[in-house]
């Protein structure tokens, strides 16, 4: 441990990467594809897993799970995209905006199809 991290609580040593992204200090190939494109598949994965499967309380927690990281992760995504070229920061940004409004259309049905199915038990 260094003599800057012995002050830091465990929390921010653990999350010291996604801390990093958060306010805009990594570089945007690694926020974009690894934590937007790869992280966004593993939430979509457990979900379809939890669909099919009929659990509604999981599914519940991720819908949630994903509502905050999509703040998360555009967040993130908006902050890294000066460390880029122009044109690359750019595509990002407006390729975030797209990203966010699909994620709040499909997380909004997602809820209503799940409040529905509570509905029927």
């Amino acid at each position: 441990m260094t003599k800057g991290e012995s002050g830091k609580s465990l929390f921010a040593l653990f999350f010291a990467p996604e801390l990093r992204a958060w306010q805009g200090e990594m570089a945007l190939p690694v926020v974009f594809w690894g934590y937007g494109v790869a992280t966004s598949m593993v939430l979509v994965i457990l979900h379809g897993t939890a669909l099919d499967a009929g659990q509604l309380a999981f599914q519940q927690v991720l819908i949630l799970i994903s509502a905050a990281y999509t703040v998360f992760i555009l967040v993130a995504i908006w902050r890294c995209a000066p460390n880029a070229n122009v044109f690359w920061g750019t595509l990002a940004r407006w390729l975030t905006v797209a990203w966010g409004l699909n994620t709040a259309f499909v997380l909004f049905f997602l809820q209503i199809e799940l409040g529905m199915r509570y509905a029927h038990g």
